[in-house]
């Protein structure tokens, strides 16, 4: 351990090969005025972050690789995994909690950028922006009449996950003048879907009823497979499916023959089930799918707002405070955790410079 300092270690994923800063901002700017607080970066990438890559670290931000029971095998003064998103299907949380490590995320820093991206997709699809592209491109121009767009407004939205991400969404979708929303979300009730402004609804009758279908819903054994043939069966057949989520959520197979058959309208997919793609996808052979490489929503302003809220749970945890965010509280209890916290955490008054 860095005798006197908190430890920050980022991995590898924010600089590229020549060891250039990928980002603009990632919100070092956090740490500026707590003197206490040091950050550095792991000198290669790796799927997976190995015991060695943690080192003296106090707290890790991750973007991409995943932490498994081996990388907090020998945690040492390790206190907390910070994911720089909000996603964690990538980090074994029981691992980190039997190794008196705390894991965060960024919760509520994608939520604008994700559902602007969202709303973006939802017209695009609407107004068939691909296809009205590829006409001009290749000298089509009196085809156009075949290519009749649809509007927002009158239209059904179905959101399966009433998050953070989602709760923006229908904030952002108020002046589109939309019919409905219909919200599946075992974990609401259905008095805080209609404070939002939404209606609780079965799944089924989400896939069925709904013009958009849009998935904001976590990566676990309960979502995993969740969209399937079956489900797919149930849209509409001028209905649309965007997912910013995880790939493992849709059946990539069946959404590819219901595509490919016409049977649906046409998808937007930021997230695969295997990422980063090899090559390829099958989807980049349909016209009527838009794809980005799970970064649809990525701007300046999102890893800035990712950032911030990162080293905010970090200087939280320096200070003696829980970040928001946690992931796993029940690490709190534990004797290994707060002997380790106690012994790293900062004097407050002491730990901003100037006072």
């Amino acid at each position: 351990m860095n005798r006197g300092k908190f430890v920050i270690t980022l991995t590898a994923d924010f600089f590229d090969a020549e060891g250039n800063p990928r980002f603009r901002d990632v919100g070092l700017s956090e740490i500026a005025k707590y003197p206490h607080l040091t950050h550095q970066f792991m000198g290669r990438h790796q799927s997976v972050i190995g015991p060695d890559q943690i080192g003296g670290a106090n707290g890790v931000i991750v973007m991409t690789p995943s932490v498994k029971a081996e990388t907090v095998s020998q945690a040492g003064d390790l206190l907390a995994i910070g994911r720089f998103g909000v996603g964690y299907d990538a980090v074994d949380i029981e691992a980190c909690t039997n190794a008196d490590v705390l894991v965060f995320i960024t919760a509520g820093a994608v939520d604008h950028s994700v559902a602007e991206a969202t709303v973006g997709w939802m017209i695009a699809l609407g107004h068939k922006v691909r296809a009205k592209d590829l006409l001009v491109r290749f000298g089509r121009w009196d085809e156009r009449t075949q290519f009749m767009g649809t509007e927002l407004r009158d239209r059904t939205l179905g959101i399966i996950g009433l998050g953070g991400i989602a709760r923006s969404l229908l904030r952002l979708l108020k002046p589109f003048g939309l019919k409905r929303t219909l919200v599946f979300d075992p974990y609401i009730t259905a008095e805080q879907i209609a404070a939002a402004g939404a209606h609780l609804a079965n799944l089924d009758t989400v896939m069925r009823e709904s013009d958009f279908v849009s998935l904001h819903c976590p990566l676990n054994d309960e979502t995993r497979g969740l969209i399937s043939d079956r489900e797919l069966g149930l849209m509409k057949p001028t209905a649309f499916l965007i997912n910013t989520a995880r790939g493992g959520i849709v059946d990539e197979a069946a959404l590819f023959d219901v595509l490919k058959c016409g049977r649906i309208g046409g998808a937007a997919i930021d997230c695969f089930a295997d990422e980063p793609l090899a090559g390829p996808h099958p989807f980049g052979s349909l016209d009527n799918v838009l794809l980005a490489p799970h970064a649809i929503a990525w701007t300046h302003e999102l890893f800035r707002d990712i950032g911030r809220s990162a080293f905010r749970g970090m200087i939280d945890l320096s200070l003696g405070r829980v970040p928001a965010g946690t992931i796993n509280p029940v690490v709190l209890a534990r004797p290994g955790f707060k002997a380790k916290w106690d012994r790293l955490r900062a004097d407050e008054a002491t730990a901003t410079r100037g006072t």
